[in-house]
């Protein structure tokens, strides 16, 4: 396989508490869309922020990376449902910095239990490229359920 690079661009206009952005992923064309200061600290009112394109970049890879391993050891899973948390808290003596990314996995999976498939869970995070590219850096977590 080749190496594959993908591209995502910003614009930001003004100073950083009053003025505003546009994110656009440029490699997939999929779309632009606005980040603001406050929507990085405060609420998000439409707008997407750093952190959350993490977070979405580790539930996606972590889903990925649980799926391969679950095909391999097991079986291939029917669903599976990552929701990853990332914190972004004011850092002691100012300015502010990444904290967790808490990943959740919901799994509907034949042929394995809930200590198994928690365990599974695990691996697959130390074999996701996102997880480690944030690794040492931020704690990490995760928890896994079987759905019933």
């Amino acid at each position: 396989m080749a190496t594959a690079e993908r591209q995502a661009r910003t614009t930001w206009e003004g100073p950083l508490p009053t003025g505003s952005g546009q994110v656009e992923l440029v490699s997939s064309g999929v779309g632009t869309f606005p980040v603001t200061w406050a929507s990085r600290t405060e609420r998000p009112d439409g707008k997407t922020s750093p952190e959350e394109l993490l977070a979405a970049s580790h539930a996606t890879c972590y889903a990925m990376s649980l799926s391969v391993l679950l095909s391999r050891t097991v079986t291939a899973p029917r669903r599976l449902v990552v929701t990853a948390t990332v914190d972004f808290a004011p850092k002691e003596g100012g300015g502010f910095h990444v904290t967790k990314s808490d990943l959740e996995v919901t799994g509907e999976v034949d042929g394995v239990d809930q200590a198994k498939f928690q365990e599974l869970a695990e691996q697959a995070e130390a074999n996701c490229p996102i997880s480690n590219v944030m690794r040492g850096n931020i704690a990490i977590s995760v928890r896994a359920t079987l759905a019933g």
